[in-house]
């Protein structure tokens, strides 16, 4: 499931940018396709220009009924009715989304035979002080087993002292979920943590749901601005 919002709040309209000829939404759900992994993929918009964009390059899409706070909210009400276990949400502003990164996330709950994750999603380890430090940048915190404890805007953990060796870890847009977890999602309140971080992660962790971390290589870019856009199209040129 491609959740496709087309009037994003920092940067409208992202999901319809050209992208070195094609829409930044269109490479997402390309990318997915070509993954292998799944026998249906779908992207789950409230937009007439999104589902044209998709439906006319030989797509499938799920229109929303509703008017949705998140991913999760949207992705719910589309698989309320579809029997599956495991759902994979990938953003679509992810047009870098790679097949083993996408294996990895699923792998978690094929070694969970006790049930115990509710979600897992990707992280990916950061250097750059400016992608630290940008509010643009979700991110995460981790337990000794690599589940989240945090995610967050600001740069965690803080770094009081210099010599200490500090890890910065990204969240990556992708998620598989279990159904019922997801589904539970959209019966809880959204809480002053999440109000404030606008990150709808956080919900589900403030509600005692288990979320496995998995760390990938593949750093890719979330179009979340027009200077990622553009990062974007360098990337695209370089790799032709």
């Amino acid at each position: 499931m491609i959740p496709a919002r087309y009037s994003a709040s920092r940067f409208p309209g992202k999901l319809m940018q050209d992208l070195e000829g094609e829409s930044v939404i269109l490479r997402t759900y390309k990318a997915t396709i070509n993954t292998k992994l799944f026998s249906d993929v779908y992207v789950v918009t409230d937009s007439e220009v999104i589902s044209q964009e998709i439906k006319s390059h030989g797509g499938r899409v799920i229109m929303s009924v509703k008017e949705h706070e998140s991913g999760s909210d949207r992705i719910a009400e589309a698989v309320k009715s579809v029997e599956c276990d495991i759902v994979v949400n990938v953003q679509g502003d992810e047009p870098f989304t790679d097949c083993e990164s996408l294996k990895k996330v699923i792998s978690v709950f094929e070694n969970d035979s006790e049930k115990e994750i509710d979600l897992a999603s990707l992280m990916v380890h950061i250097t750059d002080p400016e992608e630290i430090q940008n509010p643009n940048t979700v991110k995460v915190i981790v337990d000794q087993r690599n589940f989240a404890l945090y995610f967050s805007r600001s740069p965690i953990p803080y770094q009081r002292d210099n010599f200490v060796d500090t890890k910065y870890f990204k969240h990556k847009g992708v998620y598989a979920f279990r159904k019922e977890a997801l589904l539970d999602f959209t019966k809880l309140p959204m809480k002053m943590l999440e109000v404030s971080e606008k990150i709808e992660c956080i919900r589900y962790l403030e509600f005692g749901k288990k979320i496995k971390m998995v760390e990938t290589d593949v750093q890719g870019v979330e179009i979340d601005t027009l200077e990622d856009l553009e990062r974007a199209k360098n990337i695209l040129r370089e790799n032709n």
